[in-house]
């Protein structure tokens, strides 16, 4: 079943057009996470998505609602969380969520939306108090305050250190152990291929491709890497590396890149054996990660640019 559906949606802006054509789903019970270069219509389409922005054509259809026609009613039935949110500082954190959970017919109880987000000892804790990781998993109670079957989260994490990080995402996981559906937008690509059980990257107006990380790095054309130790027959130049595989050897170490790693390793492995060279020592294999397919597909594209959190990778630079 799908919780979300988009078909040929558009969005203009006078006289320049945000989004040409955008196709996609997010399935029930999965986190879904887009990506995309800054500019790239993301924060327009999730705005449309939650109801809060009109659309210039197409078909969106969440929770099987139109949201820009019944936006009242979908939102009784999805949590937000925005990249920045305001509480009253003295507010304690129990109440502060009691507070949202009024708002809502038949709320999530108190206790269960603390142990999801992991603060049930800062109940009674002061929201000045709260650091700030522990003040972005209060966004996510307040977000779950009405138990809604989606929940959109914005770059929940920037800026976070790594133990802040790491506690969020498993705020998040736990929200997908309880069949919530999460769309989730990140600059930070090991947060989308740790957490998302799909992506789509957004790009110039379009999604250029969509599906598990595996989908999109081989759509994406990014090889796996082999490597092991060249054997002494290879480095002396008396045994030949396997012939159907294009092996490079720098230093005491081979390298062959595929687009089938369990072919490949069977090839290797026979080859060994044949010329009785027993195990090889250092056989591994490094499949693509999402930043070598993002990486890849976003700069073959006209008019790129890349997240913020990738560009000192490339030029050099720091974040």
């Amino acid at each position: 079943m799908t919780a979300i559906e988009v078909r040929g949606l558009t969005m203009s802006y006078a006289d320049r057009q945000v989004l040409k054509g955008v196709d996609f789903e997010v399935r029930r019970g999965e986190v879904f996470c887009l990506l995309g270069p800054n500019g790239a219509g993301k924060t327009t389409t999730v705005e449309i998505l939650e109801g809060f922005r009109q659309r210039t054509g197409g078909d969106v259809r969440v929770l099987g609602m139109d949201p820009a026609a019944q936006s009242a009613r979908l939102r009784e039935r999805i949590g937000i969380v925005l990249q920045e949110c305001g509480f009253p500082r003295q507010a304690r954190v129990g109440e502060l969520i009691n507070m949202w959970r009024a708002y809502y017919p038949k709320p999530r109880a108190l206790d269960d939306l603390l142990n999801v987000v992991e603060l049930t000892e800062d109940r009674n804790t002061q929201v000045r108090r709260l650091s700030g990781g522990q003040r972005r998993r209060l966004d996510l109670a307040l977000a779950l305050a009405g138990d809604p079957d989606l929940i959109f989260l914005d770059e929940p994490t920037t800026g976070f250190d790594p133990e802040s990080r790491r506690r969020c995402w498993a705020a998040i996981e736990n929200l997908r152990s309880l069949g919530k559906t999460i769309v989730l937008t990140t600059h930070y690509l090991d947060e989308a291929e740790r957490l998302a059980d799909r992506v789509a990257i957004l790009q110039a107006g379009q999604i250029q491709v969509a599906g598990t990380v595996r989908h999109v790095a081989r759509e994406a054309g990014v090889p796996t890497t082999i490597k092991f130790t060249a054997p002494e027959r290879v480095l002396d130049g008396t045994l030949p590396p396997p012939r159907c595989l294009d092996v490079v050897v720098t230093g005491d170490v081979a390298v062959c890149h595929t687009d089938c790693a369990s072919a490949a390793v069977r090839e290797l492995l026979s080859w060994a054996a044949a010329n009785d060279l027993g195990d090889l020592d250092g056989l591994s294999v490094e499949t693509p990660t999402l930043e070598d397919a993002y990486l890849q597909l976003v700069s073959s594209l006209p008019g790129r640019r890349l997240p913020e959190a990738l560009e000192p990778l490339v030029t050099g630079g720091t974040h």
